[in-house]
């Protein structure tokens, strides 16, 4: 059974996109490997070193995850700072990792361009914290997106590198994990790119949202006036608004404005009406299950306890052989 891990940052709810791309494949994954899911709060200092309500915003997170479909029996779902064993590891890779390498990162160079009043060490070493993350449970797959390939890269020449420093064949090489399907792209509302809170607050749909504040959002999005002749292609606005309804909505829905919009008399006012009621249905039954479990701290604490419990049986052994192998020993 393969060993399987991913993570998110708490710093920001959850929208359909990340539903539609990894999340689903998620629910899947659990009943066939052996998965850990992660919230990656030491990650998100690195970017928010002051955050506002971490552990608000790390509860959110969990509490949504669970709602999704997530179940900590079947996987472990983790708060990465429950786990002290992952920053032994990374301090362990930090003394073989380069300081000319970890600033050849591209994720590196991103970053100290957007922030250059915050290029702290943590942003510098990111990429050994990510490699402790992945190693710590010795994982041979890893989800990752085009911007985190050389993140996992670096990952297995850390890994690499303490077996042959230490002349052993401890740590796996992770790969990339392949859902062995195309992952749905979930365009935003603002007629561009694909849908994040950081293209803006309006372009995501939050599956914890009221239906007023989804109506609000969708009836917003970009559209253009509209078709001059028959079965005119669609510009990169009006496609992202069928997506959307491709999602949600019903086949013969989509038909119905496919056939509006190459007769010349698509109203678009209409559509997103019926876009906004279809993504409605579509989350009520998460946007449920977000607000019960957030109102049953019990559950909450019992999943929290149960993914510390099994990531820290993990790391701990990881950790206890990686001490005997450098030659840490008690007295």
């Amino acid at each position: 059974m393969e060993t399987v891990l991913s993570g998110i940052r708490p710093t920001g709810n959850l929208h359909l996109g990340n539903y539609f791309g990894a999340l689903r494949n998620f629910i899947d994954m659990q009943n066939e490997h052996n998965c850990f899911f992660f919230i990656a709060d030491y990650h998100s200092l690195t970017t928010h070193p002051t955050p506002h309500d971490l552990h608000g915003n790390v509860r959110q997170i969990l509490v949504e995850y669970l709602a999704a479909g997530l179940d900590p029996e079947k996987s472990t779902l983790y708060v990465q700072s429950d786990v002290p064993e992952v920053i032994e590891l990374y301090l362990f890779l930090n003394m073989n990792a380069y300081v000319g390498e970890l600033e050849r990162c591209t994720s590196f160079k991103d970053k100290i361009r957007q922030q250059p009043e915050n290029v702290n060490a943590g942003l510098l070493t990111y990429p050994t914290l990510m490699a402790a993350d992945i190693l710590i449970h010795r994982a041979t797959k890893v989800p990752v997106g085009k911007d985190q390939e050389q993140h996992l890269e670096m990952a297995r020449t850390f890994g690499n590198r303490f077996n042959r420093l230490y002349n052993c064949n401890y740590f796996p090489e992770p790969q990339a994990f392949n859902f062995g399907k195309e992952l749905i792209k979930i365009p935003g509302l603002n007629g561009s790119g694909k849908m994040g809170k950081s293209e803006g607050e309006g372009n995501a749909i939050f599956l914890a949202d009221e239906p007023e504040a989804i109506r609000k959002k969708v009836m917003k999005a970009v559209t253009d006036a509209g078709p001059t002749v028959p079965n005119q292609a669609k510009p990169e606005a009006i496609q992202n608004i069928f997506q959307l309804m491709r999602v949600v909505s019903a086949p013969e829905t989509l038909s119905y404005f496919e056939e509006q919009y190459n007769s010349c008399h698509i109203r678009y006012g209409d559509m997103k009406k019926q876009l906004a009621q279809d993504m409605i249905a579509f989350t009520e039954p998460i946007r449920e299950r977000i607000k019960a479990i957030s109102a049953d701290e019990a559950y909450v604490s019992r999943a929290a306890r149960i993914g510390r419990e099994k990531a820290r049986e993990s790391a701990s052994k990881t950790i206890r052989e990686v001490r005997e192998i450098i030659g840490f020993k008690s007295f």
